[in-house]
């Protein structure tokens, strides 16, 4: 059974960038068919689609957030990492990290708290 684990800082000072990394264990980021997300609810909102990394290390992005996102991975170390760069109040979410196939996330991270605030 696969599982994810997010991680990084809980705190981020306005401007600065956001790093977070997901470990998976159970099934490999190279598997093909399978595509992994990030994914953030702010307080209070919905969640919101950022972007995700395909098995060939394709990446697409939110539109709203392109700019500023950058996805990568570690296949070595099956990992993949979120970083979002000159981060406001507004970007204050839990970061999940989840597992596609097709349409369907069938598989989630439980989830990392991150606040920016000075």
């Amino acid at each position: 059974q696969v599982q994810l684990q997010e991680s990084g800082p809980g705190l981020v000072k306005p401007s600065q960038s956001l790093s977070l990394t997901c470990t998976v264990s159970g099934d490999s980021i190279t598997t093909a068919y399978y595509a992994w997300n990030w994914i953030r609810q702010p307080p209070g909102k919905g969640l919101e689609w950022t972007g995700v990394i395909a098995p060939d290390g394709s990446t697409y992005y939110s539109p709203s957030l392109k700019s500023r996102t950058s996805i990568s991975r570690d296949t070595s170390k099956n990992q993949f990492s979120l970083q979002l760069l000159s981060v406001t109040p507004e970007d204050t979410a839990v970061y999940y990290c989840a597992r596609r196939y097709g349409t369907n996330i069938g598989s989630w991270g439980q989830g990392t708290q991150v606040t920016v605030s000075s």
